[in-house]
């Protein structure tokens, strides 16, 4: 351990206002969400792999004090408060309540979990513990959607009526690859489509009505996937994902009084700009966002578990259940199902 990392788990082991995280899995993303925790002065003090020297070579890369050769050491370890969850999403469900059981608070990498019934149990396990369960759609949290909300709160679009939101990517083609396998929740709806469907939500709360079309690979996951949610008021959201072609990943707000094109990629740290009704340029924002903006999401759990909360209004555990019940509808329709469908 260097002697920074060994100060930092000091401070954080004697200091009772710190949490400490666990990261569970050393994959891509689990790289990049603890890149911006350190950056940002997080007390990251473990990582559990189902190898011990997985687990050490990513200790040694972000200067964590601690690594754990299961997720069960991992969960068990009295230094670690809360635990982001980024495994393989079929294996969310079980390595959230595997932490929730152990008296941790998760962060849990969207998809939140395979389906709806997984959902819904892990948000009941953190309730009667009196844990935070926060899905890790950390869209929500960057700067440019929170000025979004703003907008649309306060009226300055006039009625919102219309999103448009796409989610498409290049993706690996081999049939073998995680993203293509249906054993592994391959497919672009749960990989990607989850970001244009949660935007749809955060503008509009759940979908009266929801009619989608697919196109299927050989392995017969959904290569892209077309999506029309409608409300009781009229609105609408049209969204699309596909994990072969890469796409423009913009999006728009459209309202009687005006509306935002977000630029690409809309998802992720970026800016907006907002016309009125005439198409006159009346906003441009643009914020400056360090790291990959993955810290936001990591503040945001902090602050519900200090303020001993279990649920925040930007994205409660709740909906996050709605989300997976949207979801589980388009693949209802498309004809998509996984074995984790089946209630054990």
């Amino acid at each position: 351990m260097s002697d920074t990392a060994a100060n930092r788990a000091a401070e954080s082991h004697d200091s009772p206002g710190v949490i400490r995280w666990g990261i569970l899995g050393t994959g891509l993303i689990a790289g990049l969400q603890t890149s911006d925790l350190v950056q940002h002065g997080f007390a990251v003090q473990a990582v559990g792999s189902r190898n011990l020297a997985t687990a050490r070579e990513f200790a040694a890369r972000f200067g964590l004090p601690a690594a754990h050769g299961s997720y069960e050491s991992l969960v068990a370890d009295t230094d670690v408060d809360v635990v982001y969850i980024s495994s393989p999403h079929p294996f969310h469900y079980e390595n959230a309540l595997l932490a929730l059981n152990a008296g941790k608070h998760v962060l849990v990498e969207k998809p939140f979990a395979m389906n709806a019934w997984q959902a819904q149990e892990v948000v009941d396990l953190a309730a009667s513990k009196g844990l935070v369960a926060l899905e890790a759609m950390w869209t929500r949290y960057l700067p440019h959607m929170v000025r979004i909300r703003e907008l649309v709160g306060s009226g300055a679009l006039g009625e919102v009526r219309t999103l448009i939101a796409d989610h498409n990517q290049n993706l690996p083609k081999d049939p073998g690859h995680r993203l293509n396998d249906p054993a592994l929740g391959g497919g672009a709806l749960l990989d990607l489509g989850i970001y244009p469907a949660s935007f749809a939500f955060d503008l509009f709360g759940a979908p009266a009505k929801i009619q989608a079309a697919a196109s299927m690979t050989a392995t017969g996951v959904d290569r892209q996937t077309a999506m029309i949610f409608e409300y009781g008021d009229g609105q609408q959201a049209v969204l699309h994902c596909a994990l072969d072609t890469a796409g423009p990943n913009r999006a728009a707000v459209i309202g009687t009084g005006g509306s935002i094109e977000i630029d690409p990629v809309w998802y992720t740290p970026t800016g907006f700009t907002r016309y009125d009704d005439g198409g006159n340029v009346v906003e441009r924002f643009d914020e400056p966002v360090t790291g990959r903006g993955m810290q936001y999401q990591g503040w945001e759990i902090e602050r519900l578990i200090a303020a001993g909360a279990t649920a925040n209004d930007i994205l409660p555990p709740s909906e996050s259940v709605q989300v997976m019940a949207a979801l589980d509808t388009v693949r209802g329709q498309i004809g998509l199902s996984y074995s984790s469908d089946a209630r054990p």
